[in-house]
């Protein structure tokens, strides 16, 4: 059978909101990733052919097809064409996933596949898109058959992570300790040089802004994002900047160009669940993934799954019985943050490193994505 193979995967420090990468154009953010990932690999540009990058809410500076933008900022062949993917959270996973299927259908040998999102430059905040940030209406109340199906009430990822929180009987203070590990493990992982081989230096910023030590005092002061709720800001992914880059290659590019697999892609798929509990897919997704491989989470040796919220992995958890022990074992979007678009990217380039320095063979990623649906990646390690 075909196999669609990882050969290189990078990805900037992820910037604070307002931070080191807050004034970095966003087709600059990802040419530093491409660039990096280029040079490491060893592969001539000029035999890629195609890059994919997720980006959401792509309008202002990442409009006009990011992912082509950053391939030729980055002075690389004009020959290569670009695509963009917005498939909200999970916008880069998909980027991953269209390039594996490309080259397991044999239409292509070599793809760059990733993410970029520049929050700082488009707005956007836990209750609102950048759309509605920007003024405009929210993409569900003027369509009458959404209405007619779902009902007038708020749509969001805000009001989705209080119902998982609720439901799942996850009180503010589990969901903060919760966040306090991520910080931790973040934190120890950093100072351990774990991220040091998947980061490339950008624009001055060489670690990632967002861990930092945690104080009971200030995270138990925080207002609850919405009236009466559990949810704050502190069990909240943070409002980020940043961008990643894998390079997907078939077994005849990896013949052709000298090049040494460092994962395969085991599995690939997505599913949907209900879009106004939004959050909650991973649960169903995993099941389903799990299944059509042929695994149980026993066989996962590591799993990344995107911390947009506390109550998202803590209900995933509850529900599918995984072992926290191998769950976001150098911390999550929590500490880390979440730069929409190149998170999904983020986490399978930290997913792949961790692999190799721990020695596992499976990993395992999802992440809740806007609509109701989430993408499930396994990847196996090779070498």
């Amino acid at each position: 059978m075909p196999a669609a193979y990882i050969v290189e995967a990078v990805r900037t420090p992820v910037g604070r909101r307002g931070g080191a990468l807050s004034g970095v154009h966003p087709a600059d953010l990802g040419a530093a990733a491409i660039s990096a990932l280029m040079e490491r690999s060893g592969v001539d540009p000029a035999a890629v052919e195609d890059v994919i990058f997720g980006c959401v809410d792509a309008v202002g500076p990442q409009a006009g097809d990011i992912a082509r933008t950053c391939w030729l900022v980055a002075g690389l062949p004009d020959h290569v064409p670009g695509t963009t993917v917005d498939r909200q959270c999970g916008s880069s996973q998909q980027a991953v996933h269209f390039a594996a299927q490309a080259v397991l259908s044999g239409t292509a040998d070599l793809v760059v596949a990733g993410g970029v999102q520049n929050m700082s430059a488009i707005p956007i905040s836990y209750a609102m898109t950048a759309g509605q940030a920007l003024g405009f209406a929210d993409p569900f109340s003027g369509s009458p058959g959404w209405r007619a199906r779902y009902g007038d009430g708020e749509v969001s990822q805000f009001r989705s992570a209080e119902m998982i929180a609720e439901k799942w009987s996850l009180s503010r203070d589990v969901m903060e300790r919760f966040a306090v590990r991520s910080h931790e493990r973040a934190i120890a992982a950093r100072a351990e040089g774990r991220f040091d081989r998947e980061i490339v230096p950008a624009f001055g910023l060489t670690a990632d802004e967002g861990p930092r030590e945690p104080n009971w005092a200030k995270i138990r002061s925080l207002p609850t994002l919405m009236h009466g709720g559990r949810v704050t800001a502190a069990t909240a992914s943070q409002i980020s900047d940043g961008s990643a880059a894998l390079l997907i290659a078939s077994e005849a590019a990896v013949r052709t160009h000298g090049l040494t697999p460092r994962a395969r892609v085991d599995h690939i798929s997505v599913r949907g669940a209900d879009p106004v509990w939004m959050l909650t897919a991973p649960i169903p997704a995993t099941a389903h993934a799990l299944a059509k491989a042929g695994r149980t989470l026993d066989d996962i040796d590591l799993v990344e799954i995107n911390e947009a919220f506390a109550s998202v992995v803590l209900a995933w958890a509850a529900e599918t019985g995984a072992d926290p022990e191998k769950v976001n074992v150098n911390g999550g979007a929590i500490a880390l943050g979440h730069p929409l678009g190149a998170t999904g990217a983020r986490l399978m380039t930290t997913l792949l490193h961790e692999l190799e320095r721990t020695g596992g063979r499976f990993g395992l990623q999802t992440m809740c994505e806007g609509g109701g649906q989430a993408n499930v990646t396994i990847l196996e390690r090779l070498g």
